[in-house]
């Protein structure tokens, strides 16, 4: 069997085998997924051990995106964009690196959720490597304006600047956004800490779109402060399955079909 496998600290409650070998399952690949707790200065030196021993790919999840695209020799423009990388491919003896979560998100919204970004106003809320790796794809969608906005403003100054040839990208004091937002995106992990961005309450009405990249058991602290102001809100499941779909297409360019899966996920949480 061809041996894959997802790699991070912490990884005890990575969805990802499950979805792996459910896409495995269902496109009649001969392949096995599985997880690696890795040491926090060991990262490199497992990598190189586990593609020594026939790994073909892996997924690359915190704290080790950075590195991981460090140790490409080569890049898809993605992953350039977002200078981190969570999908490893392993051919030849060259590293290829990829990063599928922007495209998750896209395909979750426009697919998933049948929400068009096109000229649309887009608020993200958070300037660390989740809003790095999800900017570029966003924009590639033609919105009208994508806005970053962070508690610490000279980062969203910077990821503006990083995306600017893409489209049109712009930073913001949070406490400075009041209206004209059609779509906000919470890619903080303060749902992690079941805390909540210092976020307007004028900016969520029933005619915006929230969407968290956190998800859990039961709705996320901002998903459901969202909901109760009448948006509809979504958590991060959905981009979750699709960007794991994006990364199987990368190593065995076939395209899964992710139907079903979030109910199947979702009843298994609970």
């Amino acid at each position: 069997m061809d041996q894959y496998c997802v790699v991070g600290n912490p990884i005890e409650h990575s969805l990802s085998p499950f979805i792996q070998n459910h896409f495995a399952k269902s496109t009649n690949q001969n392949l096995m997924y599985s997880k690696h707790l890795v040491e926090l200065d060991k990262f490199k030196e497992t990598i190189q051990d586990l593609f020594s021993n026939g790994f073909l790919g892996c997924n690359v999840t915190v704290p080790f995106k950075e590195q991981a695209y460090a140790m490409c020799h080569k890049l898809t423009e993605r992953a350039k964009q977002a200078q981190s990388v969570n999908t490893l491919k392993y051919e030849d003896g060259i590293i290829f690196g990829d990063n599928t979560d922007g495209a998750g998100l896209v395909k979750d919204l426009t697919v998933g959720k049948n929400i068009v970004l096109k000229d649309k106003t887009i608020l993200v809320i958070g300037a660390g490597g989740a809003a790095k790796g999800i900017i570029g794809s966003l924009l590639m969608q033609g919105p009208k304006k994508v806005i970053i906005t962070n508690r610490t403003i000279s980062k969203a100054v910077s990821l503006a600047n990083h995306f600017q040839h893409l489209g049109n990208v712009c930073y913001a004091e949070i406490d400075c956004i009041a209206h004209g937002v059609d779509v906000v995106i919470n890619a903080t992990s303060s749902s992690l800490k079941g805390e909540l961005p210092p976020l307007d309450t004028s900016l969520i009405n029933e005619s915006v779109v929230v969407y968290d990249l956190m998800y859990s058991a039961k709705p996320t602290v901002f998903v459901q402060f969202a909901s109760e102001l009448g948006a509809v809100a979504y958590d991060g499941l959905g981009m979750l399955i699709e960007q794991a779909a994006e990364s199987f297409n990368f190593w065995r360019r076939i395209e899964p079909s992710t139907d079903g899966l979030i109910e199947t996920i979702r009843s298994s949480l609970n």
